[in-house]
């Protein structure tokens, strides 16, 4: 006996299946743009032991996540450790990360400090913490990779992140600085990555949302959001809205900086130039007609406007 199948029954199914085409879409892209960052910089090498900051955030969450599935495909043996740094915030639901660590079978490692008390002690009521508390955070955090064994340390800063400090650098410190996907840490001994540097905001909240990650709020310790950064987030939301495409433009520039046509005095010697007779790439070209064209991050389409 045939099925019979009404309009209603088919499209839950066409529904279903069309959010598993984008799901898979969206892996791929992941995959591939945390591939591409880590080959581009030489994030990790074969042997390393990469220690993920872990904080119950959307988007540690997604970089262990996406880190597991590279480990099983890339060129390189490499071992992963998380490490969550507790604390003691008033309200930190302890239980949470433990539990879904010992699930994803990654070893781990919870650091028990109580830093909370000291910058409250420290910071005068209605300043905000963040400052006092991430040096904080990094010191243990360096420690503790010392005593895991880490080679390398693996923080969640994503895309977005990295232009929202050029522009927060730029307009409220005089600095055309970013967060770099590979560094130095402060104390010069620990190699600092950011697998996260290609990937796109949007497509961390959409892997988190299907993959259901415990999410810890990042609101326990009370301070205030740092209003300079929710104003740069919501400028780079509008652009992007009016003019698709513009934030991958932005952070492509990031890649291809030309010192000479710039001010900086350090990083070019303005001051020596003296005229060759010999037509340079470097010439000033300030009065030519210029078209401008998106240059895509790798993997990334070219969106024409």
């Amino acid at each position: 006996m045939s099925a019979v199948w009404t309009e209603t029954e088919i499209v839950p199914i066409d529904r279903e299946r069309k959010i598993e085409r984008e799901t898979h879409k969206l892996e791929k892209r992941l995959c591939r743009l945390m591939g591409q960052a880590i080959a581009d910089y030489n994030m990790i090498e074969e042997g390393d032991k990469v220690m993920v900051c872990l904080s119950g955030g959307k988007d540690s969450y997604g970089m262990l996540d996406i880190l597991q599935k590279m480990q099983q495909r890339a060129p390189v043996n490499f071992e992963l450790v998380a490490v969550n740094l507790d604390q003691k915030q008033p309200g930190f639901p302890e239980h949470v990360l433990p539990e879904y660590l010992a699930k994803t079978g990654v070893p781990f490692h919870i650091e028990n400090q109580d830093t909370y008390s000291i910058v409250k002690d420290k910071i005068p009521e209605g300043k905000t913490m963040c400052s006092l508390c991430s040096r904080l955070r990094r010191g243990i955090l360096y420690r503790v990779a010392d005593e895991l064994g880490a080679t390398k340390i693996a923080l969640g800063h994503h895309r977005d992140d990295i232009l929202q400090t050029f522009f927060l650098n730029m307009f409220f410190g005089g600095k055309l600085k970013g967060m770099p996907p590979k560094l130095v840490s402060d104390d010069g001994r620990h190699i600092v990555i950011r697998p996260l540097a290609y990937v796109a905001e949007r497509d961390l909240v959409r892997w988190a949302e299907h993959r259901q990650f415990p999410i810890i709020p990042c609101t326990l310790c009370g301070s205030q959001e740092n209003l300079q950064r929710k104003q740069v987030a919501a400028m780079l939301r509008e652009w992007e809205r009016q003019h698709p495409g513009r934030v991958d433009t932005m952070f492509t520039a990031l890649q291809n900086v030309v010192p000479s046509h710039l001010a900086d005095g350090t990083h070019y010697d303005f001051k020596g130039l003296t005229a060759s007779g010999v037509a340079s790439e470097d010439g000033d070209r300030a009065f030519d007609p210029q078209e401008f064209v998106a240059a895509p991050l790798p993997g990334l389409q070219v969106i024409k406007m």
